[in-house]
């Protein structure tokens, strides 16, 4: 008696398992298109920008990044903001070409890689400036 009611519930319970697994499909991250980004922006804290979180596209907000990070200019510019603004999906004006950054990682199969990038400029940045802020002062001879 006891196990025909085992096996009642265990073909109820294979029956119902793709419905399960569909009802759970729309939290699952799609890597083909949530790790795509058009544009990032920085986050906000009521009105103020929030350079310690990226907001990479609808889906995904890189939270955590030191605000030292920053303090690692090339070229009169952060590091990290000149990856922003040159990782975003742009369209010449004049050609009507198209500039997508998104197509080198869909082309070699790596849709983190922009996120990826953000992660190793940030540690460089880090890193480089723990060194420069380590070396003594630059005294120089007149």
């Amino acid at each position: 008696m006891m196990q025909e009611g085992a096996e009642k519930n265990a073909k109820r319970e294979t029956a119902d398992f793709w419905r399960f697994s569909k009802a759970g499909r729309p939290l699952a991250l799609d890597p083909a298109k949530d790790f795509l980004v058009q544009k990032m922006t920085f986050a906000r804290k009521d009105k103020a920008v929030d350079k310690a979180a990226i907001v990479y596209n609808a889906h995904l907000t890189l939270s955590g990044i030191p605000l030292a990070a920053y303090d690692y200019v090339v070229n009169g510019k952060p590091a990290l903001e000149w990856l922003m603004e040159r990782y975003q999906v742009t369209v010449d004006k004049d050609s009507g070409i198209r500039n997508d950054p998104n197509d080198w990682a869909r082309g070699h199969k790596q849709p983190r890689y922009i996120i990826d990038l953000i992660k190793r400029v940030t540690r460089v940045s880090m890193e480089t400036m723990k060194l420069v802020n380590a070396l003594p002062a630059l005294n120089e001879r007149k």
